[in-house]
């Protein structure tokens, strides 16, 4: 199923068996999950509920539209597997240091659009075991997923890249799909940025002609560029246990890639924003396949359908576990504040809340609530998050509701 499809079931539910009048209040709950503590599939439901509880003496005069949502990074995977009502697959892969791995994919009920978390294949937290090897670790599993899905016989892949162990410029990912990239005596670059640095050309000759035919949208927050002080080993490198001399060795091997990918295809993509995010992943679906770089949240809004709930909202509520300023900056609350009509409230509830009236205002916020109550230890603030959630929103509703004559 497709955002459209999506759009046009969520409002044959909303309104079969109601019947709306001028008096009809409608709710949209868009959350991001709440890290540690619940999906964001759990906290929309938990959102829900308190938004109906307010309502309890009368429950015809509110429509409440609950879409979980995410930014494209972690998560993402989920939240449309719940908006969709669809279950994950699971497909055979390796992980970023070419062990045997499992990794989920979502494809959507009408088979046109597939979803993928690269962190599922390519992730830190699979490699977390074993001491980092960021000079050998390959997006080669990522692939190995990307392949699950043209099997599936999607026409679009949506690309979710966030959380990446891998330096490698997308190398691996290409060589699992088929082609070969080729050093001075004729053979395959092991895996790995370092490698690259002998790499001399690009072999496209087994490369599977489907990955060339679906529309590549790839979810990215970032402007890095792919070299450079700011480039993708320089900047991500040590987040993922890259010395300074590997971080040099890595650059190397990042540049060399572009060299090779740019002869060959006649177009040096190296300095367009966004090509330093995940390991410079972007790098060679780019070149390859002119794959297309959008902000996670609007990648996310587009796929749900958001923009059609959002915009015929009275009152939107969202959310996630900490409100600070790197809210603002494309995350779940950013991306609805801004998708949301001038006018129409916009409520976020959070485990904690660290932003100001005034900062809030600016951003055009109209206010935002925190579930804790006084000073409380985190893993129980965790453990009840769902619970203090519906009460939270019940109030919020409550004191609306006061405020207008319903």
């Amino acid at each position: 199923m497709t955002y459209r499809s999506l759009r046009s079931r969520r409002t044959m539910v909303r309104m079969i068996g109601t019947t709306e009048t001028s008096d009809t209040l409608r709710v949209a709950i868009l959350p991001d999950s709440f890290k540690g503590s619940a999906t964001a599939g759990e906290i929309a439901a938990a959102m829900g509920r308190g938004v109906k509880n307010a309502f309890s003496h009368r429950p015809e005069t509110v429509l409440v539209d609950t879409l979980p949502f995410a930014d494209g990074g972690e998560g993402t995977l989920d939240a449309v597997c719940s908006a969709w009502s669809i279950e994950p697959r699971t497909v055979r892969v390796t992980d970023a240091l070419g062990r045997p791995a499992q990794a989920r994919y979502a494809v959507s009920d009408d088979g046109r659009t597939g979803v993928v978390e690269a962190a599922e294949a390519n992730g830190l937290p699979q490699v977390s075991d074993v001491p980092a090897e960021p000079l050998r670790a390959s997006t080669y599993g990522v692939g190995g997923v990307i392949s699950a899905v043209l099997d599936a016989g999607c026409e679009e892949v949506l690309l979710c890249i966030g959380g990446s162990a891998t330096t490698d410029g997308g190398a691996g990912l290409i060589q699992a799909l088929g082609a070969r990239l080729v050093d001075g005596q004729g053979d395959d670059v092991a895996p790995g940025g370092a490698a690259l640095t002998s790499l001399q050309r690009v072999d496209l000759g087994g490369l599977d002609p489907r990955a060339a035919e679906v529309r590549w949208r790839i979810a990215c927050d970032v402007t890095n560029p792919l070299l450079g002080e700011r480039g993708a080993a320089a900047v991500f490198g040590p987040q993922k246990g890259a010395t300074a001399e590997d971080i040099e060795v890595l650059e190397r091997g990042l540049t060399r890639f572009a060299e090779v990918l740019a002869s060959h295809q006649g177009r040096d993509d190296r300095d367009l924003p966004g090509m330093g995010a995940a390991g410079g992943m972007p790098l060679a679906l780019k070149s390859l396949f002119d794959a297309e770089l959008v902000p996670g949240g609007d990648l996310v809004a587009d796929a749900l359908g958001a923009v059609p709930i959002l915009s015929t909202a009275d009152l939107v509520l969202t959310g996630e576990g900490r409100l600070d300023s790197q809210s603002l900056q494309g995350k779940v609350v950013d991306t609805v504040r801004r998708m949301t009509p001038a006018g129409t409230p916009v409520i976020v509830v959070a485990g904690a809340v660290e932003l100001g009236p005034e900062h809030l205002r600016s951003a055009g916020i109209t206010a935002a609530f925190s579930i804790a109550s006084g000073a409380q230890r985190l893993e129980e603030l965790q453990a009840t998050a769902l619970e203090r959630l519906e009460v939270t929103c019940e109030q919020i509703v409550a004191v609306y509701l006061s405020s207008r004559r319903w």
